[in-house]
């Protein structure tokens, strides 16, 4: 299939040929029909499979070339770079109509992003925080919304924006068209699009939980103190001509920076604690290949497409399993090819046992000069710091994110639990008043009645528990301590060294006893000695 059979404008289409694109990749020739016709719709694919221009390409066709007082379509997604490069590929998609895009993110002043809204805007990209500021101060309007995207939902969520993206939801029209866009498909993101949706369509590219075959994936097993060297080795190696390496942690980028540069290579950071210019400095000379190496927490793991990346780094492994997933998808993106590294020690193999698990498969593993024996477990069994553990304990074990589905489901059971309850109490209060109102009570007597029984009942409940613990204290058998049965054995020596404690205690007692009142002494002669004590003395003598 080719964008010309999409019934694409033609201009879009010679826009999409002077971009360098020739065929729409299995996301776009599904997404785009379907939004063409004024669908909702769901869309699950892998990361670096085309998603942007899914969505861009159908709503600038939809769109043309009228322009209107207002912003006519929002795409909400969740990070900086990513609303800045979706900005851009409308620009280039759009570059023979006139219809304008507009970008709000935050970390950047307010005046310059306000003007370019007030000159015209179309098309409105931006992050849900700063998108929520602005419609506090009354700068944006949403009432000519016609289509909603959420471009990388899922993230969204993480980041915690669901109660912004419900508030610009319901500042938009209800006939609106609304598109989802995730690479994963939780729970909340389901009940999301439950609540905001009409009958949607549901596109699922592959498994959202395993790589691009077009990328490589290697392990190597170390101990932490090597990581250093054997990265800088990889990167100094010839193959290696673009690279991003991702720590857990924003400190840990900055320090790998620094020992990278004491090893001669020259690097630069991106994390969340770098303003959007330092941000996007990075980026721009990591694109332009300036600098060849790109160190970054998981906020780059997400929709950020440069292209030419030859090589991933995993220098520490993530907590999530599904950031492994987005990591190496930086590389192997459009149909190229990639390979993906990842510096395991033996502390992070229960993390390794996560990612593995989550893909049904065992990633390869390679040797370096500082490479260590860590024992591969068998399919089923559990890796943890390096050992296996038997099949049988690892049944009983869930995985992180089965633990923590596991205490919110807890968490959730016994809010119910409670609810369930005071609506019980509630009715039996209801029914013990009606009862008392078909005897001849007036309303307020009924309801004095009735709290007068409650609060009899509580104090009996309360007198009850009290006598609990009396009565089992009464019950309890007076408990050896330590000494007593450290000695028990043999009679003879419990009595010496009782008698030996005694002394020592009686010893203790009667020096402090000394000390007290040579204390009390200095005292008193000190309060002499103020009072004219010394004086007195020398007119006696």
């Amino acid at each position: 299939m080719t964008f010309n059979e999409l019934n694409l404008n033609h201009r879009i289409v010679d826009a999409i040929t002077k971009a360098g694109y020739k065929e729409p990749s299995p996301i776009q020739e599904q997404a785009i029909p379907l939004m063409m016709e004024g669908k909702d719709m769901i869309a699950c694919a892998q990361t670096g499979t085309g998603k942007t221009a899914a969505f861009a390409l159908p709503v600038l066709n939809m769109l043309e070339d009228v322009s209107g007082e207002h912003p006519r379509a929002i795409v909400l997604t969740p990070t900086r770079e990513l609303a800045i490069q979706i900005l851009e590929n409308f620009k280039k998609y759009s570059r023979y109509m006139h219809l304008r895009t507009v970008c709000f993110y935050g970390g950047a002043k307010q005046g310059p992003q306000v003007r370019a809204y007030e000159r015209g805007c179309d098309i409105l990209v931006a992050t849900p925080g700063r998108l929520i500021d602005y419609m506090n101060q009354g700068i944006v309007s949403l009432k000519d919304i016609e289509v909603l995207i959420l471009d990388e939902a899922d993230r969204m969520l993480d980041m915690g924006f669901i109660h912004d993206i419900r508030r610009v939801v319901s500042e938009v029209p209800e006939d609106r068209q609304t598109v989802m866009f995730s690479a994963t498909m939780p729970k909340e993101i389901e009940a999301l699009a439950r609540d905001i949706l009409q009958e949607p369509e549901t596109i699922k590219i592959a498994s959202t939980t395993s790589p691009a075959e077009t990328v490589d994936q290697k392990i190597c097993f170390m101990e932490k103190e090597d990581k250093k060297t054997v990265l800088s080795d990889f990167l100094k190696m010839e193959g290696v001509k673009k690279s991003i390496v991702f720590t857990r942690t924003k400190h840990g980028a900055d320090h790998l920076v620094r020992d990278l540069g004491k090893l001669g290579i020259v690097s630069m950071a991106i994390h969340g604690n770098k303003t959007q210019g330092q941000r996007q400095n990075a980026l721009e000379r990591f694109r332009s290949g300036n600098i060849k190496v790109l160190v970054a927490t998981d906020v780059a793991s997400r929709g950020i497409d440069i292209p030419k990346i030859s090589h991933v780094f995993n220098y520490e492994l993530p907590e999530e399993t599904e950031s492994y997933i987005h990591r190496i998808g930086r590389v192997g993106r459009a149909g190229q090819t990639g390979e993906a590294i990842t510096l395991c020690s033996k502390e992070e193999m229960g993390l390794l046992y996560d990612i593995e698990k989550m893909m049904e498969k065992e990633i390869p593993e390679i040797e370096t000069e500082k490479s260590i024996v860590i024992e591969r477990v068998k399919r089923g069994e559990r890796r943890r710091f390096g050992k296996p553990v038997k099949e049988k304990d690892d049944a009983g074990r869930k995985s992180r994110s089965e633990r923590a589905g596991s205490r919110k489901a807890r968490a959730h059971k016994e809010e119910q639990t409670s609810r369930i309850a005071m609506v019980r109490a509630e009715k039996k209060e209801r029914l013990e008043r009606r009862k008392l109102r078909l005897e001849g009570l007036s309303v307020d007597e009924a309801v004095a009645a009735v709290a007068k029984a409650k609060k009899a009942e509580t104090s009996e409940k309360t007198k009850k528990a009290s006598e609990k613990p009396k009565k089992a204290a009464a019950s309890e058998k007076p408990k050896k301590t330590g000494f007593e049965k450290f000695y028990k054995k043999s009679a003879e020596i419990f009595a010496e060294a009782t008698a030996s404690f005694e002394k020592k205690e009686k010893k203790n007692r009667e020096s402090r006893e000394g000390f007290g009142k040579k204390q009390a002494g200095l005292k008193n002669k000190k309060q002499n000695t103020a009072f004219g004590g010394k004086k007195k003395e020398r007119r006696a003598s």
